[in-house]
């Protein structure tokens, strides 16, 4: 007889049974569990048709129309200063006083010396002296004849000196820092400038773009005039259109770039000399181009690709050539057509095939029949 322990077999046969009732009972439960593939949250827009601009970009530097620095042509003490620093002034306007006494009696000794000369070369012509003296003026009587043109030139010069103690705007603009005021002596075409005069209205601003771009500027320029933008960072004012008024004439060979230059109406005075500026050239208007969403053109091993959301919800991996890129959109040339669905966002998550949630989908209105079923 038997006691009632079990030998070491018997429990090993027990334990396997137990294992592959389990086995059997898993798939069931899971089956049971199992509601299908889950579908992967993203992000999606609709490829559109628009008309873009064609369109490069640059950072540019404001410069004054015109720029004139002011010096005195004549040697002497500032009488008056009759503007104001940074007032606007017009062409032909006083702005210094030079003064003109010292002018006025050089022209005055001029004069007198003028008429001396004439005197005695009348004199030794009409023979008033004696014979000694007359010889004397006689054979000096060229020499007198020099000085009386060189005091004629003296008067000349005098009276222009005075009109240049005068000294007048050569352009309308606007004044900057008064470097010498009244009272000082200054010298002729002597440094620094009086003052400087700088034109804004109109104004220019220029920028480099590369030389890769110079022969599509040039087409597009030759076809019309090419419109430039000029944005402030970080302002609200909003300078107006500007146009491409030059092209340099060589290329920087140091940074291979072209030097542009766009002039401007600046009424609104928005642009101001010594600016920096974001500058917007624009070539053509391309006419009902495919665009998407930038997020949406992602790099990979074959290439640039998108995401398209097929109608059964399924992900399909489309291999696309994209154009010129436009604020938040992307040309798309080749793969994608206008009314497709991109992902813009969760692509990492994505396999080709996959189903996917569109998070960012606007549900569709309710239609009646659906609000007259919720009512029973």
């Amino acid at each position: 007889m038997r006691n009632g322990r079990q030998g070491p077999g018997s429990a090993a046969i027990a334990v396997v049974a137990l294992i592959a009732g389990a086995l059997l009972i898993l798939p069931a439960c899971s089956k049971g569990k199992q509601g299908g593939p889950r579908s992967v949250p993203v992000e999606a827009s609709t490829a559109v048709k628009r008309d873009i601009p064609l369109q490069i970009k640059a950072i540019g530097n404001v410069e004054a129309y015109n720029t004139v620095a002011i010096k005195s042509q004549v040697t002497g003490e500032i009488a008056e200063v009759l503007f104001r620093e940074g007032q606007d002034v017009r062409k032909g306007d006083t702005l210094f006083k030079i003064d003109p006494r010292s002018f006025a009696r050089d022209r005055a000794q001029a004069k007198n010396a003028e008429l001396e000369a004439q005197r005695y070369a009348a004199l030794a012509a009409k023979g008033f002296v004696s014979r000694q003296e007359y010889d004397r003026l006689r054979t000096g009587f060229e020499a007198l004849s020099a000085v009386v043109q060189a005091d004629e030139a003296a008067v000349e010069n005098a009276q222009l000196q005075l009109e240049y103690a005068v000294i007048r705007a050569p352009i309308s603009g606007r004044t900057g820092t008064i470097m010498v005021q009244k009272g000082n002596v200054v010298k002729a075409n002597d440094t620094p400038a009086l003052v400087t005069i700088n034109q804004i209205t109109p104004i220019n601003v220029s920028f480099s773009v590369p030389e890769q771009e110079l022969p599509e500027i040039k087409r597009y320029r030759a076809a019309g005039g090419l419109r430039v933008e000029a944005i402030v960072p970080q302002s609200a004012l909003r300078p107006g259109e500007g146009r491409l008024t030059f092209i340099d004439n060589q290329v920087n060979t140091q940074t291979g770039t072209i030097l542009l230059k766009a002039e401007f109406p600046n009424r609104d005075r928005a642009l101001w000399p010594g600016q920096f500026v974001d500058v917007v050239l624009t070539l053509a208007t391309e006419r009902g181009r495919t665009v998407v969403p930038s997020g949406a053109v992602q790099t990979g091993q074959q290439g640039q690709y998108v995401y398209v959301v097929k109608e059964d919800r399924s992900a399909e991996l489309r291999v696309v050539t994209p154009g010129r890129a436009y604020g938040e959109w992307t040309v798309i040339e080749q793969g994608v057509e206008a009314g497709e669905t991109v992902v813009t966002d969760g692509q990492l998550r994505l396999v080709p095939g996959a189903k996917v949630e569109i998070k960012n989908a606007k549900p569709e209105a309710e239609k009646p029949e659906a609000k007259t079923e919720t009512k029973k």
